[in-house]
């Protein structure tokens, strides 16, 4: 008898969990190798905001390198909190008019290890999530290069905290988020010509003009102080790039592969470029040249990395160095405008071109997921690349000035002549980077202070 309830009891136990097994296999299945290659590309893309950071910082005066250092570092808090409370649910939630995501993911609420079939069928939603976290990351810390040595810090951090809400979060639900009208409208961007280059680039310029220029501009030497450490900023954001191109494979695929390939190949063709574009200019090539052309190089494919040839990458990164070199090195000279570390000549001029030119050069025998540009015979899709292109450029513009000018309300947008003057470093922070004793300012209070010859800058300003 008790041999009979027990065979009742397995068998109702072993019914009860058919369900579940059933479920289990109708359930996404989290591939391991996507999911590793993803959680390394999205520490690629983490190690790209710091790297920024030495970008910018040497390419200040010696007297603003924290200042510049600090605006990188602050936004990696402010957008990593801001993407968990609101950010992920209004970028990728559940679509509202093509605008907006919802609130669904309050908090990431309802994010967790299981793949989100919607987004990709085979990574941990959290992973996808933390992946686009560093994005939101490193887009506005490119603002910052066109208003370094001049904006006061409270205002930094209200205009950041607003810009990634009003602008980053709906542009990023638009162009990649489920439902979003551009993403509808059949816009590509592999990994973020529109939603990050040319929204940082415009609404740095944007920033720039509303502050004005920095005291002394056209008239003081304002040359980088320390190169070597642009140049090693430069090496880990091309480094980086890999994570955030390739990446935006979303999976350990020949797509990924291919994508990492046309990012170095526009990359290298971009030092090239802009070096050569320097030296019939000015007569010399410079390190900060290259360092930069490559820059331009790696703006100018993003968009199109996972929709173009390694051949066609070489002509996106030969015309992306070209036209950044232009606009930094003869048009910026001649309008006047004070876009101090070139974000918009470099993001904003390399996004527009590389979004155009993934609607001439895409090609569906690279990603039939995507679709064919104007030389494989659909001239609709530069159209569609362009209307994008005029969306984001309206968008950062409006959006990016009444910030500002809401923020200029309760807070002074810029630091005073004299701050200007002592450097940003100490008079807002109360730093010295390279104080001329070890100790700083309390040796010096005993110690007397040696006379300290320096060089003359000669490095000529490319930026």
């Amino acid at each position: 008898m008790m041999k009979k309830v027990w065979v009742v009891f397995l068998t109702m136990i072993s019914m009860l969990a058919l369900p579940a097994v059933a479920l289990a296999a109708d359930a996404p299945a989290v591939d391991t190798g996507d999911t590793s290659f993803i959680i390394m590309s999205t520490a690629l893309v983490f190690l790209m905001t710091p790297g920024l950071a030495l970008f910018y910082g040497g390419m200040v005066r010696k007297k603003n390198i924290l200042s510049t250092i600090m605006h990188s570092f602050i936004i990696m808090a402010i957008a990593s909190v801001l993407w968990v409370l609101v950010g992920f649910s209004l970028s990728f939630g559940p679509d509202h008019g093509g605008l907006i995501g919802g609130l669904n993911w309050l908090g990431l609420n309802g994010v967790g290890v299981e793949p989100n079939p919607e987004y990709s069928a085979t990574l941990p939603f959290i992973v996808f999530m933390a992946f686009q976290m560093m994005f939101a990351i490193i887009t506005p810390a490119l603002i910052s290069g066109s208003i370094a040595e001049r904006m006061r810090f409270p205002a930094f951090i209200a205009f950041i905290t607003l810009w990634l809400t009003i602008v980053y979060f709906p542009l990023a639900h638009w162009v990649w988020g489920v439902g979003g009208f551009l993403r509808n409208m059949g816009a590509l961007d592999f990994a973020g010509g529109t939603v990050v280059h040319i929204s940082s680039g415009v609404s740095g310029l944007v920033a720039a003009l509303v502050l004005g220029k920095r005291k002394g501009y056209g008239k003081e030497p304002m040359t980088p102080h320390q190169l070597p450490f642009t140049v090693l900023g430069a090496g880990l954001l091309w480094f980086g790039w890999f994570g955030f191109n390739a990446g935006s494979a979303l999976g350990a695929n020949g797509l990924a592969g291919m994508a990492l390939v046309t990012t170095n190949t526009s990359a290298a063709m971009g030092a090239l470029a802009w070096m050569a574009a320097e030296w019939i200019h000015r007569s010399k090539p410079t390190v900060l040249g290259v360092a930069s052309g490559a820059l331009a190089g790696l703006v100018a494919i993003t968009p199109a990395a996972g929709f173009v040839t390694p051949l066609s990458a070489l002509v996106i990164g030969l015309i992306g160095g070209a036209l950044c070199y232009l606009t930094v090195g003869v048009v910026k000279a001649k309008l006047g405008y004070d876009d101090a570390l070139d974000a918009f000549g470099c993001h904003g001029i390399g996004g527009i071109w590389g979004a155009l030119a993934t609607g001439i050069f895409a090609t569906k025998a690279v990603n039939s997921g995507g679709a064919d540009g104007l030389l494989y015979g659909n001239s609709g899709q530069l159209g569609i690349q362009a209307l994008s292109v005029v969306v984001t450029i309206v968008l950062a513009i409006a959006a990016t000035f009444v910030i500002l000018k809401f923020v200029g309300l309760f807070t002074k947008l810029r630091a005073t002549a004299e701050e200007e003057e002592i450097g940003l470093d100490q008079s807002i922070h109360g730093e010295e980077a390279y104080p001329d004793f070890i100790g700083g300012g309390i040796l010096s209070t005993y110690v007397a202070k040696p006379m300290v010859v320096h060089a003359h800058h000669t490095q000529l300003e490319t930026h």
